[in-house]
Order: C-alpha cells, then sequence, then structure tokens
C-alpha cells in the first residue's frame, strides 16, 4: 500500500485508510498508550447531545466514536470517505446509519443536524475552509461544531520528546501492530504540519462559526476546539485576530 501525499488528495487518503482499516481501532489504541479513549469521551462531552438530537459524526471510520451518542439515545449519522472504514464499521455495528461522503461535498440538505463533530479527520482533508464551510451549511442555526485534533503540546521540553516519537518511534509501533507502517509515517507528517490551537481557531471563525474556544487534552497533544452556528446565519465573516479565539 502507498502511504497518501501531503496533497491530501481524497483518492490517495481514502485509499491508504481502507488500507488500515481493519486494524484501525487497535492500532489507535496502541500508538496512543490508550488515551484516544480519553479524547473520545472528552468529545462526547463537548458535543453535549440530548435524546433526540441529530448529530453528524464526520471521519467516524469504523463508528467507534459513533457509538456513544447512539447508546445515549442520540440519532447520530457516521460518515466517512474511506470505503474500506465504513465496511469494517457496518459489519460490526449493522444498526448505525453509515454514510459515505466527502467533508468538502457533504451530501445533507442545509440545516440537518444539531451538532457536527469531527476527531482526527479535519487535518486529512484537502480544503480544511471548504470542509468547515460544509460543516456550517448542514448544522442548523445555533447548532454546535466540535472538531477533535492532533495539536501543539504546550510545553517545550514535551513539545521536543512528542515530535521524536512520531517521526522516530511511531512507524515501528504501526509496523508490529498494523503492518501498515507508510499510513502512519503520513500521519506523523501530517500532524507537524497542521496549525496550533489558536491557528485552528482562527480558521474556525473564517468558515463563519462564532463563539470559537478551545481546551487542550494530555498537555495540547490534542486540542478540542467548540463552536456555535450564529443565528441569523452569518454571512462572509472577517477573519479574526487570535485573541478572539478564547482558551476554555
Amino acid at each position: 500500500m502507498s502511504r497518501a501525499s501531503l496533497d491530501k488528495q481524497p483518492h490517495d487518503v481514502a485509499a491508504m485508510f481502507d488500507g488500515i482499516a481493519r486494524r484501525y481501532d487497535l492500532t489507535n489504541d496502541v500508538i496512543s498508550l490508550g488515551q484516544d479513549r480519553r479524547w473520545r469521551s472528552a468529545t462526547i462531552r463537548a458535543v453535549d447531545a440530548w435524546p433526540g438530537d441529530v448529530v453528524l459524526d464526520l471521519a467516524a471510520g469504523t463508528g467507534t466514536s459513533s457509538e456513544p451518542f447512539e447508546a445515549d439515545g442520540v440519532r447520530v449519522v457516521p460518515c466517512d470517505f474511506s470505503v474500506g472504514m465504513l465496511e469494517v464499521g457496518k459489519a460490526r455495528r449493522p444498526d448505525l446509519p453509515f454514510t459515505a461522503g466527502d467533508a468538502m461535498r457533504l451530501p445533507f440538505a442545509d440545516a440537518s443536524f444539531d451538532a457536527v463533530t469531527i476527531s482526527f479527520g479535519l487535518r486529512n482533508v484537502a480544503d480544511t475552509t471548504a470542509a468547515l464551510a460544509e460543516m456550517l451549511r448542514v448544522t442548523k442555526p445555533g447548532g454546535r461544531l466540535v472538531v477533535c485534533e492532533f495539536s501543539r503540546p504546550t510545553w517545550a521540553p514535551f513539545r521536543t520528546l512528542y515530535t521524536e516519537y512520531l517521526m522516530r518511534a511511531l512507524p515501528p509501533v504501526a509496523r508490529a501492530v498494523s503492518k501498515e507502517p507508510d499510513a502512519y509515517v503520513y500521519l506523523a507528517e501530517s500532524i507537524r504540519q497542521w496549525p496550533d490551537q489558536a491557528g485552528l481557531g482562527r480558521l474556525i471563525r473564517r468558515a463563519g462559526w462564532s463563539e470559537v474556544a478551545y481546551r487542550n487534552l494530555s498537555g495540547g497533544i490534542v486540542a478540542l476546539h467548540r463552536a456555535v452556528r450564529p443565528d441569523p446565519p452569518a454571512g462572509d465573516s472577517d477573519p479574526a485576530p487570535g485573541d478572539r479565539t478564547s482558551r476554555t
């Protein structure tokens, strides 16, 4: 399997995830040292969905991130552009409405969802701003966005250690667990090129979202960004300075 390039062409990225789909959840658990479960729980709490709400779970993969919503009586739609991921998820949870879709061209009507969430998938989209604008389109006015994504550790010595782990230790660990280390070399490279917490906050605001805020998880390895679709719907928003993205 050839790994995706940092040009993030949808076909290449989807093919890469197709190739690692069957062992994806196990590999994530191992390389994150189990922290992925904590990050998932924090994301669920941040979405704050109630029974009867309709939530779009983008980059849902095999549906692991969607299952807690369904268990709480929330109507969740797992969506991913990797058919391989969706097939694994559908085989395991045939009751969930897995849907194939590209984050830049979502197959849903305007204002369809009470909340949209995406975990560790926004980084893989070719046009981040276009994807955030699409998420805005399909969210009801007053609805919520929650983005859980890798970010920048806040303590410099730890940041250096973390970078070394990404580039040197992660591929051998992935080779032992998933047999597809090239995909995790791409993972490490994409994390290094991704904006920091404030930078992602600015992108979210430029796409038209309001009340943008974030908080760090695991010392900033991961950041949880939250935002609200304005009511009435916003038009073209002026880019906001970084200090208008609050930290919570």
